[in-house]
């Protein structure tokens, strides 16, 4: 599945309002995405609970994984933004 690492955008990290607007996004595109940081296992983006199990804070690595290169970049985009602000 095709990737991308992007930097945690949101000051304080993915608590869950940006977990709950990443979650959307990807359930409201239908595809498959996973989150992911460092060599811990993926979780399924759609799920805003298992996002916040990342313990991503700001400035945090996370490699965002989807088949649908749209969706992957918009969700990439999401998970750099400042969603706090």
């Amino acid at each position: 599945m095709p990737s991308t690492t992007v930097v945690v955008g949101s000051s304080i990290g993915l608590h869950a309002r940006p977990a709950g607007i990443i979650a959307d996004a990807v359930t409201e595109s239908g595809a498959e995405v996973t989150l992911a940081v460092g060599d811990d296992e993926p979780v399924d983006a759609g799920s805003a609970l298992m996002i916040m199990t990342l313990g991503a804070t700001a400035g945090t690595e996370v490699i965002v994984s989807s088949d649908d290169p749209e969706v992957l970049a918009a969700v990439a985009k999401l998970v750099a933004a400042d969603l706090d602000a």
